[in-house]
């Protein structure tokens, strides 16, 4: 599937799908200067996002204080809601898992896997939190274990118990929960857009509940709340990436750090990730993938062998075996005592991973045609989880024992957090090698991440066609780059942090549509069994 075109969609549409509409993919689409733009999507999408970025450049503070405001009601107000629903998608998913549902395969009884299984995971994971995993493998765990902000469960700081809670607690932010996250809206995606002949947006999940109503205001409104959860998100993290990555540089070569030196980062990604975004799912975004995932398992492995290796090795197993000691203590929100660890950690995490759902949870729904529900579920859910144990326990495992051990920069604790990777690795034989493939990692993860979200917003806003012009892929590449470099030119910090509170707002509203997601979704899958039985 280089590109899938509708004429290839329709020789492989279900001829008698259990939900019938008659709506189809960009009806209500009109042509503006060669591209293919949903009538209202497009446009109020694009203006609210304008709006955004220049109240936020005249009014940095002011938007900050606001968005901060509003962050901080969310999460004060409804941080039960955030951790019930977690809880929610996990347990949904082992269900779809074990019940006969299980069995039914997206696009059909005859459809056939189009990406190779390694290839498959290589595009999930990438799009999902590989930069994330970058950013705070080592941060992180030396963060719990050093009560940077918070320590999980309240565990005294700078124990040995603190030191495995710390490690539970990484893994359970970025385990089981928000990867369940990404299966409820990947697979609801991927049920109707291919079992369902329906467009390829987040208004389709709500078919089973809305009926033909989705194609009006009400669907309107979900798509566009999803491109501005998406936006955002995308926007945020190149922004911070490229503060990291400017950091990184300044730690190895003296660099500047300055907001020139990350504008130019954010310039320089923009236009690969353009050039990368034109070439389609094959020639883009799977091959970036696939030798992202290469030069991290070099990473990886190069920290392993040079570091302490049986160490690492015992780490991947009492990493796992804590997380399972811990997933409930703190998937618990009822009587909790570390409320700075968990508003400030875990119930954010939960709002961010809800913000980026629409982006990652799309783009594996693109990718997953010709698997069944089942083999989707243990995919999404298992796979990426034990590839970040094992990815935590030999990044964050190194960072933890140089600070045990009194050893580098970590042994002061967490300074500034986009440095504590390359302040592990900077204890390691050949540092200024593996720290600069570190910055080459941290870069591909940032053109994929904006591949994928470019080529998801542009499927929304084009009313869930495929087959769209390639300048509507280059604009929406083009507006990640542009929105965070001129937050950064016009407000730094202040502006970054604004809009990153403006995805976790959305990420309140958003959770209440992913829990009525599911039962769409159940609803749907159940109506399909009955059919096929």
């Amino acid at each position: 599937m280089s590109e899938i075109k509708e004429s290839d969609k329709k020789n492989c549409m279900i001829k008698d799908p259990v939900y019938q509409t008659n709506h189809k993919a960009g009806e209500h689409n009109v042509e503006i200067m060669g591209m293919d733009l949903h009538n209202p999507v497009f446009f109020f999408s694009a203006s609210l996002i304008v709006f955004f970025v220049i109240l936020t450049l005249v009014f940095p503070d002011l938007a900050k204080q606001s968005f901060d405001a509003s962050k901080s009601w969310s999460i004060n107000h409804f941080d039960w809601l955030f951790i019930v629903s977690g809880n929610i998608f996990v347990l949904f998913c082992l269900a779809l898992v074990v019940s006969p549902l299980g069995k039914i395969r997206l696009g059909g009884t005859e459809a056939k896997a189009e990406f190779s299984r390694l290839s498959w995971f290589s595009m999930l994971f990438a799009a999902g939190m590989g930069i994330g995993l970058m950013f705070w493998s080592v941060a992180e765990p030396v963060g719990y274990f050093t009560n940077w902000y918070g320590t999980p469960l309240n565990t005294v700081a700078g124990t040995a118990e603190a030191a495995k809670m710390a490690m539970a607690a990484t893994m359970f932010h970025w385990g089981l929960h928000p990867w369940a996250i990404y299966a409820v809206v990947g697979l609801s995606l991927a049920f109707f857009t291919f079992n369902c002949n329906m467009p390829l947006t987040i208004r389709s999940a709500f078919f089973p509940l809305l009926g033909e109503r989705v194609w009006g205001w009400p669907g309107n409104i979900i798509d566009i709340t999803a491109v501005l959860a998406t936006i955002f998100g995308l926007a945020t993290s190149l922004g911070f990436g490229a503060q990291q990555a400017a950091g990184g540089l300044n730690f190895l070569f003296d660099v500047p750090n300055t907001i020139n030196t990350q504008i130019a980062i954010i310039f320089a990604v923009t236009i690969v990730a353009i050039f990368s975004v034109s070439r389609g799912l094959d020639g883009g975004v799977k091959l970036l993938s696939n030798i992202n995932m290469s030069l991290a398992l070099v990473l990886m492995l190069f920290v392993m062998i040079t570091g302490s290796t049986m160490a690492i090795i015992n780490g991947v197993g009492t990493t796992l075996l804590s997380y399972a000691e811990n997933i409930i203590p703190l998937s618990n929100w009822i009587g909790r005592e570390d409320e700075t660890f968990y508003h400030g950690w875990t119930v954010f995490y939960w709002a961010w991973w809800v913000s980026w759902s629409p982006f990652v949870g799309m783009f594996i729904a693109r990718i997953s045609r010709g698997r069944t529900v089942r083999e989707f579920i243990l995919a999404v859910l298992f796979v990426p989880t034990l590839l970040t144990s094992i990815w935590m326990a030999t990044f964050g495992g190194m960072g933890l024992e140089q600070v045990q051990n009194g050893v580098g920069q970590l042994a002061h604790g967490i300074t500034d957090s986009s440095l504590a990777l390359f302040q592990m690795l900077e204890n390691l034989p050949l540092a200024n090698i593996t720290s600069f493939l570190a910055i080459i990692l941290v870069l591909i993860f940032f053109i994929t991440s904006s591949d994928s979200g470019s080529l998801v917003i542009d499927s929304i806003t084009a009313g869930g066609k495929l087959d769209v012009p390639v300048q509507q892929r280059i604009f929406w590449a083009s507006m990640e780059g542009v929105i965070a470099a001129a937050l950064l030119f016009g407000g730094g910090k202040d502006a970054l942090g604004a809009l990153q509170a403006a995805a976790i707002t959305v990420g309140l509203p958003f959770t209440v549509l992913l829990i009525i997601m599911c039962l769409g979704l159940f609803l749907g899958l159940r109506k399909e069994y009955k059919k096929l039985t």
